[in-house]
């Protein structure tokens, strides 16, 4: 018994003494283990964020939106935004482990040898706590792909590198239709046109994917989806705006260096509407740029030089050098140089300069006078070829002696123009010219129109010369949208409606989210007279100034300009021709301006005429608008070279009384009156779809020809059958 009580004793004193060593080791390893988990945790823990996470292929990254598209009426993409990636290197996590460092090196030389790989080794060593690093930006999917399935293949150890996702602005058609679209900044800030007028439409907003560790170490993610931006459906007709890009390119190309070494002209604009909507078909200016790369300084070789100064008063002004820009020139340039001069090139001409509308402006007048009733269409004018005016003679072309209405305005007679507003007075010109909108904004739908109202006088500071040079469109100034929209409104019977661009807006699923129905501002001038301004403007074609205009198969109608610059005497001009088709059923106005061309005699009107002929001969058969003139043999021989159906009215097999008349060339084939399908070049059959060749009448095998759009190069030979 005492020796098992010795036993017990013993064994409890021990046990006890190691129970309480143990014990505190146990609990000493326990708080050292914690601090040590504390300080990793404080001191490491991106570091081993990085790693898990990279290894677990984790982001937690902003979701870009993806700006809307800009289309033509008839859906061809003229701006869309495609996604590219920027590849991104984490020095970090590469260096993690000494294993991942080389393979990721020969990686990245492998399947990106754009790189510079010195550079890349020199800059992850040097900075081995970087997280962001972007050495290359914008690339493709294809340019990726291989790197990514390298990346993911079993036990790669390529770390550290990974793809963020933005979307890159694309302009399929280059410079086409440049001043209308506009282009977007890199920040998706639009600039110019429709780019910059509807930035917000166009714009959406941006999401973000969020990821994180649960308890069990498993990745979970939340992702907050982009809203992608809106599409914008533009009333400019792709096919339209070919025909006219080609015309002005054309005749740019024709007077390059011509007298001076520069381009063809300071400039061209051209607009086509429809004047029963206000709707804008096409409008174009020369010189152009490329949207792709708007930068391009070479754009800038042969145009006018702009400089920047203080003026007298104090304030900045841009105005011209008087020199033309060449390659020597280019070279010495300025940073701040280049982008003044690049900006100038972006204006759209058609809305953002202005100019002294010449004679265009001569049936704006003579509206003005019947409808006040300050003349009628029975009286005459003698024109004895000048006028005194306020102490000035001002000349006419020379003494046309006496003349109607109709033969003041096809011989564009300035005396006759000057009596006319004398018996108006300055009170009711300066009326109508308001209601026209000049010194008004037209508020078309675009970024960057010029306010005018500094530069047109009140009745109340209208002189006697005023009045006089004003009437025949000399010493005030206007901008080409304003000179069509008016015209518009003459010619159609007297309604002005607001010019537009845009039809209507649509979502990422294709839902309208807004439409723009044309908007009838007001009425400037009654039916009645309207119809005596068609009946003018068609004299100057049949037997004025404008008789050059007339295309093959043909009348069309308009008015011609020419206006001296400032100062006068300096032999420089601004052209024009004003325009309509048909004749008795107005469907088109188009509106050329030639500004300053490259040539030693500059006032001759035919530089605008000729051009809106080239336009008319394609666009009006595009318009399915049948000719009603009788072709002379020299005409059927043009039409026959370029390729260009002869659509003879009486051989319309649509014609409302149901009978074909006789035609000399044969009956008409009905498939040359459809229209071209865009995507292929081809005609193509409004009833069946089917598409037709425009050469041989024979039906098109699908999937033999590639879409005009296509990386596939399209034979020549069905590009556009009807070019």
């Amino acid at each position: 018994m005492k020796d098992e009580k010795r036993k017990q004793k013993q064994f409890s004193i021990k046990m006890q003494k190691k129970l309480v060593v143990l014990f505190i080791l146990v609990l000493l390893a326990f708080a050292g283990l914690t601090v040590r988990l504390g300080l990793l945790v404080h001191e490491k823990e991106t570091k081993y964020q990085k790693q898990v996470l990279s290894q677990l292929k984790y982001d937690s990254t902003t979701l870009p939106y993806r700006r809307g598209d800009i289309v033509d009426a008839k859906g061809v993409k003229l701006a869309t935004s495609e996604k590219v990636y920027n590849l991104v290197i984490d020095s970090a996590v590469m260096l993690d482990k000494e294993a991942y460092f080389e393979p990721t090196m020969e990686a990245l030389a492998k399947y990106f040898p754009q790189l510079n790989m010195a550079n890349i080794r020199e800059y992850v060593k040097n900075h081995p706590k970087s997280s962001w690093y972007v050495p290359l930006r914008r690339l493709s999917y294809d340019e990726i792909e291989p790197f990514k399935e390298a990346q993911a293949e079993k036990n790669s150890n390529i770390k550290g590198i990974w793809f963020e996702e933005e979307y890159k602005r694309v302009y399929p058609g280059g410079s086409l239709a440049a001043d209308v679209i506009g282009f977007a900044r890199t920040d998706n800030v639009g600039q110019y046109g429709l780019e910059e007028y509807y930035n917000d439409t166009l714009n959406g907003s941006n999401g973000r994917e969020y990821g994180y560790l649960n308890d069990d170490l498993a990745l979970e993610r939340t992702i907050k989806p982009a809203t992608d931006g809106n599409t914008v459906h533009s009333t400019i007709d792709v096919n339209i705006q070919k025909i006219v890009e080609k015309v002005l390119n054309q005749f740019g190309d024709e007077h390059e260096n011509e007298y001076r070494e520069a381009d063809g002209a300071e400039n061209v604009g051209c607009i086509v509407m429809d004047p029963n909507t206000g709707e804008v078909l096409a409008m174009a200016s020369y010189p152009g740029f490329d949207l792709n790369n708007p930068k391009d300084t070479q754009a800038l070789i042969g145009a006018v030089e702009m400089e920047q100064i203080i003026n007298a008063n104090g304030y900045t002004e841009i105005r011209k050098t008087g020199k033309y820009i060449t390659e020597a020139r280019l070279a010495e340039m300025t940073e701040d140089e280049i982008l003044l001069n690049l900006n100038n090139l972006w204006k759209n001409f058609c809305i953002a300069n202005t100019y002294e509308p010449g004679s265009t402006m001569k049936p704006f007048t003579v509206a003005a006078a019947l409808e006040s009733g300050s003349i009628s269409q029975q009286d005459t004018f003698v024109c004895e070829g000048y006028l005194e005016v306020g102490g000035f003679k001002i000349k006419c072309h020379g003494a046309d002696g006496t003349l109607t209405l109709a033969k003041a305005v096809a011989k564009s007679c300035n005396v006759c123009l000057m009596k006319i507003a004398r018996q108006m007075g300055a009170d009711i010109f300066s009326k109508f010219q308001r209601d026209y909108n000049f010194g008004k904004k037209t508020n078309i739908d675009l970024a960057g129109e010029a306010r005018t109202a500094s530069l047109l006088r009140s009745a109340a500071e209208m002189d006697p010369t005023d009045l006089a040079t004003y009437s025949f469109g000399q010493n005030f100034n206007v901008t080409m949208i304003q000179m069509a929209a008016g015209y518009c409104s003459l010619i159609n019977g007297g309604y002005y409606y607001e010019p537009h661009v845009v039809s209507k807006i649509t979502n990422s699923s294709g839902a309208t989210v807004e439409t723009f129905e044309p908007k009838l501002l007001k009425r400037t001038i009654s039916e009645s007279t309207s119809e005596l301004i068609r009946s003018y403007c068609k004299e100057v074609v049949i037997s004025g100034t404008g008789k050059t205009a007339r295309p093959a198969g043909y009348l069309v109608a308009g008015k011609t300009g020419t206006a001296q610059t400032q100062p006068r005497g300096n032999g420089q001009y601004v052209v024009s021709f004003e325009s309509f088709a048909p004749v008795d059923d107005p469907q088109v106005v188009v509106y050329v301006v030639v500004d300053r061309v490259n040539a030693s005699k500059q006032d001759n009107a035919r530089y605008a005429t000729n051009m809106v002929r080239e336009i008319y001969t394609e666009l009006l058969p595009y318009m399915n608008i049948f000719m009603t003139e009788e072709l002379t043999e020299a005409e059927k021989k043009e039409l026959e070279e370029r390729q260009l159906a002869i659509t003879l009215e009486y051989g319309n097999p649509n014609k409302e009384n149901g009978e074909e008349g006789e035609n000399p060339l044969g009956p008409t084939p009905v498939w040359v009156t459809y229209p071209v399908d865009p995507v292929t070049g081809y005609l193509k059959n409004p009833n069946t779809g089917e598409l037709i060749d425009a050469q041989t009448g024979e039906p098109v095998v699908e999937g033999a020809y590639d879409a005009i759009g296509a990386d596939v190069p399209v034979p020549p030979e069905i590009q556009n059958p009807q070019e």
